[in-house]
């Protein structure tokens, strides 16, 4: 984690040069314990093209009023600046939410406005309302001006998208920052006004890299049944800066979940040899809209049906303070009975305490779901603030608790990859 989370990896931007030196440290550690590559051409690493959208002029948001028709235009880099967006076009009738008013329910293809004294409630949300449809989502920008300036300066940058692929896995996510004029001037216009994002954009060639080792299963029968141990690898690399610092470590967010996956395949490598086959796998792009593992569940490196379990390692460098102990939660926890049976075999795991969060579909784990694999993240995040900022840095990282969920998992994962047991759906369970 030192070196994964540290200033020198400058983030490990999805898709950059950071990413590639990333994945080539954690190969080199897979190779270390003994785990056999499973990656392209003999190798570690799977290479995976992408398609990168670039922004040719400065984006713009239109306000249309619906009593007179009336258009004022907001303009990138002044008026707002883009957080995180996957389309250079998006529109919708305005639709505001009060976070200090309790539940809300997001109408599909409109843009929300979230309102909230907590910026960093704010951020969640606005991945919630995505999640539950929305064309895009409005929020108070940063109150560092230099943070408008760099959106001035730098055109905002477009989620790339998988080569002959029209979209991601974690579908559309568009989200603005706005000055507080711009807010003002929403909070002042109707619920059910027209605002239309836009701008021109024209496509480059890139790349990400997935990690993929294999430790082949010394049972004849039960080596072609896979349990699969997985986390993500990217951060999101160089950004606007906060308090002066604009490298995004990432140290939880996800050099957490990549120590995981390497302690359990140095423990595993180092042991008997297991029963069943285990794949480690650590995925590129994930903050870009789970592009690795997308390409992953597309060119698997045995049949996905062979597959028996994925479980995704993130952010589980803190605790959470809505648990006891040093206890890990497991998404989609009612969709299986995964966690029920680790749970049964010693694992300090618990059903997920954010539900409201959609934390099962915000994860690498989700595009496997979707193709029929028994896929669930385990994480201990308690929502804290240093999410998504240059602040999540290895001073954050609380090694006690980390050393303690690991080591509470090593006998539960033995179990699991030296059993017969196969997870199944629960009814209605697999998305």
């Amino acid at each position: 984690m030192e070196f994964l989370a540290s200033d020198a990896l400058r983030g490990r931007g999805s898709g950059t040069a950071d990413e590639l030196i990333a994945a080539t440290y954690i190969a080199s550690e897979l190779r270390a314990y003994g785990i056999q590559p499973a990656g392209d051409d003999g190798g570690y690493l799977q290479r995976a093209n992408l398609i990168e959208r670039k922004f040719t002029g400065s984006p713009t948001l239109t306000i249309t009023t619906p009593a007179d028709g009336k258009q004022i235009t907001l303009i990138n880099g002044k008026d707002f600046v883009v957080s995180y967006l996957t389309r250079e076009q998006f529109s919708g009738p305005l639709q505001k939410i009060d976070l200090g008013k309790g539940d809300f329910q997001i109408r599909e293809r409109s843009v929300v406005l979230i309102k909230g004294k907590d910026q960093h409630d704010a951020r969640q949300t606005a991945f919630v309302a995505a999640a539950q449809g929305a064309a895009g989502v409005i929020l108070a920008g940063p109150n560092e001006p230099e943070q408008f300036e760099a959106g001035a300066r730098d055109l905002p940058h477009l989620k790339p998208q998988l080569e002959g692929q029209a979209g991601s896995a974690q579908g559309n996510i568009n989200v603005l920052e706005l000055s507080a004029g711009a807010i003002k001037l929403l909070e002042g216009v109707p619920e059910g006004t027209v605002l239309e994002f836009e701008g021109l954009a024209a496509t480059e060639e890139g790349h990400t890299l997935n990690v993929v080792g294999k430790l082949r299963g010394s049972d004849p029968k039960l080596r072609n049944s896979v349990v699969m141990l997985s986390a993500h690898l990217d951060h999101l690399g160089i950004g606007p800066p906060v308090n002066g610092d604009n490298i995004y470590n990432g140290a939880d967010d996800d050099a957490s979940g990549v120590a995981a996956v390497l302690e359990l395949a140095r423990v595993l490598g180092a042991g008997p040899r297991p029963r069943r086959t285990v794949i480690f796998a650590l995925f590129g792009s994930e903050e870009t809209g789970a592009l690795g593992s997308e390409y992953f569940g597309e060119h698997p490196p045995m049949e996905l049906g062979k597959i028996a379990a994925d479980l995704e390692f993130e952010m589980i460098g803190r605790p959470d303070p809505v648990v006891r102990g040093d206890r890990l939660w497991l998404t989609g926890w009612d969709r299986s009975n995964l966690g029920l049976a680790l749970a049964a075999h010693g694992a300090r795991l618990v059903a997920d305490p954010h539900t409201e969060q959609n934390f099962f579909a915000r994860s690498d784990n989700f595009g496997l779901a979707k193709k029929g694999v028994v896929a669930h993240t385990i994480s201990s995040f308690g929502l804290h603030s240093d999410y998504h900022e240059p602040s999540d840095d290895l001073v954050h990282i609380d090694f006690k608790h980390l050393n303690a969920a690991i080591g509470a998992l090593l006998a539960p994962m033995e179990w699991l990859v030296n059993s017969a047991f196969r997870p199944e759906w629960s009814e209605g369970g697999q998305p």
